[in-house]
């Protein structure tokens, strides 16, 4: 019998969606499905068959031309033309420039060197939170979302004065919705961010700085290597992957352990655990659920089906994360598990690019938010938390987690 889940995807269950993703996995890895949107899509949620098809050739990125081809392949909607030309929406070579132009500002020395900053936000920030002496806080609203929104607003080069008007855009941008058409508030955030990050192309070519803004400016004015528009959805991409992506991982993460007090512990215990636990965190609860979408430029087989040529296809990076055919015990929960590997960056030309920040990111966040509050716990029961910021599919987060700072350990209650 066919799942009904597969008849609207992406319409289940966001808070725990995983025992769908195991009986989906479990009746194949390929399934044609209807997307909530009404969209015709094909499914891919096995490890083997989802790795595969992250560096299939005959699967492409470039939804313009699939567009040209056939009008119901993708959907429209927000945000719109102006940032539909980035490296994560185009094919080889536009995708090999495109990625070498903002490469640099992710290499492993200039990652090194932000280390530093990346300390003294999440310090200050955790600083603010502990001196409003609240008994609950938000962690997203004051940790999660400002600590990278901050960093990759530095790295872009994005004024500070700035920065809360425009974190409030991509808020309410990319804020879930079940409307058919965007919500009239989505609609004035993206002209807002639109009109913004022109002015903000204007402003850097007539004051350069230190910043990947003036590095893509200079590369559209002197070689010509980039359009109005690339730079547009350039930016763009990087600011919603440079920074709702890391939320949802130290969002994701902080309820992992807190639900999990042997692995905090063991954490506690082995602080050399951590790049272990940053990895079983990303395979365990990946913060991009399926990769951007991408569709098939001649018949493509994959896992004993044949998806037709001119079909859009999704692949679930958190299904084929816990797929019991690559991982043991896939379903536990496990800081120490050997195999590191998983496909929450992706794989092949389209892995991640800040993946290296991404890490060292969580890395300080973990260290310095459990280091700081050893106590800290929950101020709702695990099942009252709701991951309903994004669309469920490519972007999945918690709009709010309420929790407990505390220093100190309680003691045990008098028997």
């Amino acid at each position: 019998m066919r799942n009904p889940a597969l008849d609207a995807w992406g319409d289940y269950d966001r808070d725990d969606p995983y025992p769908l993703f195991a009986q989906v996995q479990a009746d194949g890895p390929v399934h044609e499905v209807t997307l909530a949107d009404g969209h015709r899509a094909w499914l891919i949620v096995r490890h083997e068959e989802a790795r595969a098809a992250l560096n299939n050739v005959g699967l492409s990125k470039d939804m313009h031309a699939a567009l040209a081809r056939d009008g119901a392949v993708v959907a429209g909607g927000l945000p719109g033309p102006a940032f539909a030309r980035h490296m994560l929406s185009v094919d080889p070579p536009d995708h090999t420039r495109l990625r070498r132009l903002a490469s640099a500002a992710f290499s492993r020395p200039r990652i090194a060197a932000v280390r530093p900053r990346v300390q003294a936000i999440a310090d200050r920030l955790l600083d603010d939170l502990a001196a409003r002496g609240d008994t609950v806080v938000d962690l997203v609203k004051g940790f999660a979302f400002p600590l990278p929104f901050t960093v990759i607003s530095e790295l872009l080069g994005v004024p500070e004065p700035d920065r809360d008007q425009l974190g409030s855009w991509f808020t309410t941008l990319l804020a879930p919705s079940t409307a058919p058409e965007p919500p009239a508030e989505a609609v004035a955030a993206s002209a807002n961010i639109v009109r913004y990050l022109t002015e903000l192309l204007a402003r850097k070519r007539a004051a350069p700085g230190e910043d990947l803004v003036t590095d893509l400016v200079r590369a559209a004015d002197q070689g010509g290597a980039l359009s109005e528009q690339e730079m547009l959805s350039t930016i763009f991409q990087l600011v919603v992957a440079g920074h709702d992506t890391t939320t949802s991982l130290i969002g994701n993460a902080t309820v992992a352990l807190l639900a999990h007090p042997d692995q905090r512990d063991a954490l506690a215990a082995d602080p050399a655990l951590l790049p272990h636990a940053i990895e079983e965190i990303l395979r365990w609860d990946a913060p991009v659920p399926h990769a951007t979408f991408r569709y098939t430029t001649q018949d493509v087989a994959l896992g004993g089906t044949v998806i037709p040529a001119f079909a859009q296809v999704i692949i679930s990076l958190a299904a084929a994360n816990r797929d019991p055919a690559r991982y043991a015990h896939p379903e536990t929960f496990d800081v120490t598990r050997a195999d590191t590997s998983h496909l929450a960056f992706g794989h092949g030309i389209h892995h991640c690019l800040g993946a290296r920040l991404a890490r060292l990111e969580a890395a300080i966040a973990f260290t310095t938010l459990h280091g700081r509050f050893p106590a800290m716990r929950l101020a709702v029961p695990r099942s009252a938390l709701r991951w309903d910021h994004g669309d469920g599919l490519v972007l999945r987060g918690l709009s709010e987690l309420p929790v407990i700072l505390r220093s100190q350990r309680e003691p045990l209650p008098r028997s």
